[in-house]
């Protein structure tokens, strides 16, 4: 971990797209997640910063309060967020912390439009029955032996599955993995994730939720 601290604004800010977004909670099911996977943390999700648009939050939750950019309703799954409304949802109603590690070097034209394919693909993706997440992390842990006759799309999918998907499609992660091997913690400082090429993620950046927003909402 970078050891720095800096508040929401400035976060949102400085993120661009393929920034990773890590949060961990202290609920039942947090610490379920983060047992169940051997991870410090339990939801990770990515930024998409495109143009004069706001940043956005591409990530899979089970929650469907906030209004999904892309398809304009609000649904659970895989989804698209205003970047701000997600993280002071996950660090004030949920009570998470959160973190923000950047991606280098800045991703290229061809790597925004690959993330953007990737969610228009994506996009609605139902989040499977949490009960289903000790089983599918375990078969994610068995060799995949033929990528070339996967089918990239999922029919359900977990938030680090959803950003896995996503960041292969960028040609950041190389093919061949099945979804699942994917967890939160993977996205992690502490585990060697293997981008391709040159591109690397940096460290730890603890991101500041003003009290006066937790009460809002």
């Amino acid at each position: 971990m970078s050891g720095t601290s800096i508040g929401l604004d400035e976060a949102a800010e400085l993120t661009r797209t393929g920034d990773l977004w890590l949060f961990r909670g202290r609920t039942v099911a947090d610490r379920a997640i983060q047992v169940t996977t051997n991870s410090p943390v339990n939801h990770v999700g990515m930024a998409i910063v495109i143009e004069d648009l706001p940043p956005l939050m591409w990530h899979a939750e089970l929650g469907r309060s906030l209004r999904d950019v892309w398809s304009g309703g609000h649904h659970r799954g895989a989804q698209l967020h205003d970047l701000r409304e997600a993280v002071v949802l996950w660090g004030g109603r949920y009570g998470q912390r959160a973190w923000l590690r950047q991606l280098e070097p800045p991703p290229t034209r061809g790597r925004e439009n690959a993330a953007l394919r990737a969610v228009a693909r994506l996009d609605g993706t139902p989040f499977p029955s949490t009960t289903r997440l000790a089983s599918r992390w375990l078969r994610g842990r068995i060799p995949f032996r033929r990528p070339a006759e996967r089918d990239p799309d999922l029919e359900t999918a977990f938030c680090a599955e959803i950003v896995a998907v996503t960041y292969q499609a960028m040609g950041l992660l190389p093919p061949g993995r099945r979804p699942s091997w994917y967890d939160p913690g993977r996205f992690w400082s502490g585990d060697d994730l293997g981008l391709e090429g040159d591109a690397r993620l940096g460290g730890e950046i603890s991101v500041v939720v003003p009290p006066a927003v937790r009460h809002a909402r």
